[in-house]
């Protein structure tokens, strides 16, 4: 893998793209039959410009990018805020997730101070809303991410407003998002386009069952990038459902989608990594056309928001290597434990790998992406 890069050259970067973030409608031409709730919006950072224009320098076919992939993140709700901005949750796992050329996370919640909670006094504490300050993105900064999905099912839990504290917070970090309807964001990393889209099956974020839709994205992200990378918010929770079944999933009286069919579709129009969260437990990852599914990282951190114990302790961080056109060439999954309030550390037992290995073999055959004891991808 190449060398990661700096932390000072990080907050250089984060400082251009806060500077110059910007998004552009596309074309009338482009935006024709895309999903119905919104019309496709490109979204860039840094030597971005808009479709036909230039976006960086660089030969893709002649580099290797590192992308590191973490599930779901809770920095607080109710039950608990991480202190010093949410810092003390990834201080252990800081170095991994600053070395790679492109960290992406699962926001799952709200950064912000207004809104009103999505559970109401009758639910009986069987409803979860988060919600953390927006100063909580400074964190998330510091800790080296660079991009976080918000198509999950807690990203509207204090309503559309402070889903819109949420994306200010994060911009004014110079963290790009994605996951909102139509949305693709765009990044270069060493002069190679990246595109970043998200799906759920919730409201106010792109639709993981409308299948047809999400192909139509995926085609145009892959018109204007040379990689594209999806993330999916998908499937049923709990350590029920650490197999990835065929057909469609529910939780809690609703529609999960289907969530093979959704992996391989995007697969097929253009999309070259799909990373997962959602189950809350890991599951096992699948080498589908030449291009790697990981269909759910567990949890990764969260402050006394997620229930742990046994399988729902065990979490990983996947870290790939990819040319700039898109192929899979290597990388690690590195096997973390959440310990005391929900803070990812570091297992050399390599229990998470271990078990990763064994789903996908169970539930993939001769495509499973196997692992070694320390995650390392054969």
């Amino acid at each position: 893998m190449p060398p990661g890069r700096t932390a000072a050259r990080r907050a250089e970067q984060r400082a251009v793209a806060r500077d110059r973030l910007f998004a552009s409608a596309l074309p009338a031409a482009f935006a024709a039959g895309l999903v119905a709730t919104a019309a496709p919006i490109l979204v860039g950072t840094g030597a971005f410009a808009a479709p036909g224009g230039a976006y960086g320098g660089g030969d893709p076919a002649r580099t290797v990018l590192t992308i590191a992939w973490a599930g779901d993140i809770t920095p607080g709700s109710r039950y608990g805020v991480s202190p010093a901005s949410g810092r003390a949750l990834f201080t252990a796992v800081r170095s991994d997730l600053q070395a790679p050329d492109l960290t992406i996370g699962n926001l799952e919640g709200t950064l912000a101070r207004g809104g009103s909670s999505k559970c109401g006094a009758s639910d009986g504490g069987n409803c979860f809303s988060f919600r953390a300050p927006p100063g909580h993105a400074a964190g998330l900064a510091w800790a080296g991410f660079d991009a976080m999905n918000l198509a999950n099912n807690h990203s509207l839990d204090f309503g559309p407003g402070a889903q819109r504290e949420t994306i200010a917070a994060l911009h004014r970090r110079g963290l790009a998002h994605t996951g909102t309807p139509g949305r693709i964001a765009m990044l270069e990393r060493r002069g190679v386009r990246v595109a970043l889209l998200g799906f759920a099956p919730n409201a106010g974020v792109a639709d993981l069952r409308d299948i047809a839709g999400a192909r139509r994205l995926v085609r145009t992200a892959a018109r204007h990038a040379d990689v594209v990378v999806v993330t999916m918010h998908a499937g049923a929770e709990g350590v029920r459902a650490i197999h990835v079944p065929r057909g469609r999933e529910q939780a809690f009286g609703g529609d999960r989608g289907n969530t093979r069919a959704f992996a391989h579709a995007v697969v097929d129009s253009g999309a070259d990594l799909v990373l997962g969260s959602g189950p809350h437990v890991l599951r096992g990852m699948e080498r589908y056309r030449g291009r790697l599914i990981a269909y759910s990282l567990g949890n990764f951190a969260g402050w006394k928001n997620f229930a742990r114990g046994g399988l729902l302790s065990l979490s990983g961080l996947l870290t790939v290597s990819v040319t700039g056109t898109g192929e899979v060439l290597g990388g690690r999954m590195l096997p973390l434990r959440l310990v005391g309030p929900g803070v990812p550390q570091p297992d050399r037992s390599g229990a998470a790998a271990r078990l990763v290995d064994r789903l996908g073999r169970a539930d993939f055959g001769r495509r499973a992406v196997r692992l070694r004891g320390d995650g390392t991808i054969r």
